[in-house]
């Protein structure tokens, strides 16, 4: 479960070729474009440029370099070219890199042309809820600690936390132990320890938790039609603490 120093570092590496196809959709102009067109840029920018692998890509017979949930899509969205980003909408874009062997796991939610107060806000709550997280993450903490201070940021500015899905230890293999789930009690869970690395990725709804599986067998949506809105990193326990594997350039380790 635990990784070894080289193991780590290659998965930084892979980290920083993800955080960097992030920079490369900032650049974008999201208003008036297809999901597929985003998911056909991603694929070429990892491959052709970056000389990396999308891990997401034939994982689970998933044909795609990206997942991308818009408006009240949870998570898993299929790209299409028959779904067009329009000023006002929230879009996530979930993407995984393989580099030498070992895999990063990111995803943003972008903010497509001029946006709601309200979804502003709620996008900007559920980033804070994940570096809660992130700061919950040292040697001795449990999984508990983490999922709690998610829960509790969520809760305290009105939003609900999707239960289904949950973050993941992660590594040569996309899913491995342990399963971080998003909200739970302090003190309970599985103890954290150095080289243990795994993804924080919260889900948080405007409306209920609740959320269903739509016929495509991959799209997740909100049961009540309201939006919702994710953030992830890949995460390793240090000796004092947490590294960010996937950070940005534009972000800093640590958001109050």
């Amino acid at each position: 479960m635990t990784k070894r120093p080289d193991e780590i570092a290659l998965m930084a590496e892979s980290g920083r070729l993800l955080a960097s196809v992030f920079s490369r959709l900032d650049q974008l102009k999201l208003t008036g474009m297809s999901t597929m067109q985003v998911n056909d840029l991603v694929d070429n920018f990892i491959v052709n440029e970056l000389h990396a692998r999308p891990a997401g890509k034939g994982q689970y017979d998933y044909a795609y370099a990206l997942n991308a949930s818009r408006n009240n899509v949870v998570c898993h969205g299929v790209p299409s070219a028959a779904e067009i980003l329009n000023d006002g909408d929230i879009v996530n874009f979930d993407i995984t890199l393989e580099k030498n062997g070992y895999i990063a796991d990111s995803s943003k939610t972008y903010l497509v042309g001029v946006v709601s107060q309200e979804a502003r806000r709620l996008v900007h709550t559920t980033y804070e809820a994940m570096w809660k997280g992130i700061h919950a993450v040292r040697p001795g903490a449990q999984l508990g600690d983490v999922g709690y201070a998610i829960q509790r940021h969520a809760q305290r500015h009105g939003y609900t936390v999707v239960r289904e899905y949950c973050g993941h230890g992660i590594g040569r293999e996309m899913h491995e132990p342990p399963q971080v789930v998003h909200w739970g009690r302090p003190k309970t869970g599985l103890i954290l320890r150095e080289g243990m690395v795994f993804t924080i990725e919260p889900m948080l709804n405007q409306g209920r938790h609740m959320v269903r599986t739509e016929d495509d067998g991959w799209t997740v949506v909100t049961t009540d039609g309201q939006l919702s809105a994710q953030f992830e990193h890949t995460v390793a326990v240090t000796r004092n603490g947490v590294r960010v594997l996937t950070l940005r350039p534009d972000e800093r380790p640590a958001v109050a």
